[in-house]
C-alpha cells in the first residue's frame, strides 16, 4: 500500500519568516486522518527566512532530526551543545528528559530544512545531541542510515527509536532499492526530483505513506535527493 499525498494537501501556516508544510497533524493543523504513521510523529518541511529561527523553547521524550536541504541551521541548547548543520547534513536531539534549545538561520539566503520527530523506545533517558556532515557522493545511488536506532548502522547518527532515517541521490533514471519489509511502516519525502515508488509517482516535496510493502523499487524521473523513514 502505497499513499500519494501531495505537497498542496498538506497543512500548514506561513509566518512570515517561516513557511512550514506538515505531513502530519502539528501546532494549529489538524487531521484525524493524519496525526502518525507508526512511530512517526511528525514532518515539516520548513523555509526559514534569513537572520530569523526558533528562540528557545523545550521538547521532552522525542528523537527529532534535522535533515538540512538548503543553507544552515545553527543549534544551541541548555546542555552547552552548539553547532550549524550545513545542506546535505544531519542533526539529531533525542530530547529525553528534556532539553531547551533554539535553532536560527544565520545564512545571508534562506534555509530549508525536514524536520522529522519519532516516537522513542523509552521515556525519561538522559537527553543527547549530535550532527555530522553525509557527502553526498556517500549516498549516491543508494539508501543510506543518517540517524538509526539500529545497532548495525555504526556510521549513523544513534536515536532511540525503533527506526531508520535514510538518503539517497538518484540520477534520472537511475533505480534504488530498499527492504522494508511488511510489518514495518515507511515515509518517504523527494527533496527534489520527481520518482517513480512501486508503480506509483511521487512529485518533488509529495509525501508517500508506505505500508505492507516487501521491498521499496524507487526510479528517479529526474535527478532527485530522497529521504526515507522505515519506522515500527
Amino acid at each position: 500500500m502505497i499513499e500519494r499525498r501531495p505537497l498542496h494537501t498538506l497543512g500548514g501556516a506561513n509566518h512570515g519568516w517561516l513557511d512550514a508544510k506538515h505531513h502530519f497533524s502539528f501546532a494549529a493543523y489538524s487531521d484525524p486522518d493524519r496525526t502518525q504513521w507508526g512511530a512517526l510523529r511528525v514532518w515539516n518541511d520548513d523555509t526559514i527566512q534569513p537572520n530569523t529561527g526558533f528562540p528557545p523553547h523545550s521538547h521532552a521524550d522525542m528523537e527529532i532530526i534535522t535533515y538540512v536541504r538548503e543553507g544552515a541551521i545553527s543549534h544551541r541548547d541548555n546542555l552547552g551543545n552548539h553547532g550549524r548543520t550545513e545542506a546535505g547534513d544531519v542533526q539529531v536531539m533525542s530530547a529525553g528528559t528534556g532539553i531547551s534549545h533554539s535553532e536560527f538561520n544565520l545564512e545571508a539566503g534562506v534555509t530549508r530544512i525536514f524536520q522529522i520527530w519519532i516516537l522513542p523506545r523509552e521515556r525519561g533517558l538522559p537527553p543527547a545531541w549530535g550532527a555530522r556532515p553525509f557527502p553526498g557522493a556517500e549516498r549516491s545511488g543508494r539508501f543510506v542510515a543518517l540517524a538509526s536506532g539500529d545497532a548495525g548502522d555504526t556510521e549513523a547518527l544513534p536515536i532511540r527509536a525503533d527506526a531508520r532515517v535514510l538518503g539517497a541521490r538518484l540520477k534520472a533514471g537511475e533505480t534504488a532499492t530498499y527492504a522494508l519489509g511488511r510489518h514495518r511502516r515507511a515515509y518517504l519525502v523527494p527533496a527534489t526530483g520527481e520518482i517513480e515508488l512501486n508503480g506509483v509517482k511521487i512529485g518533488t516535496r509529495d509525501g508517500a505513506a508506505i505500508a505492507d510493502e516487501e521491498t521499496l523499487r524507487v526510479t528517479a524521473l529526474d535527478d532527485a535527493e530522497l529521504v526515507l523513514v522505515d519506522v515500527a
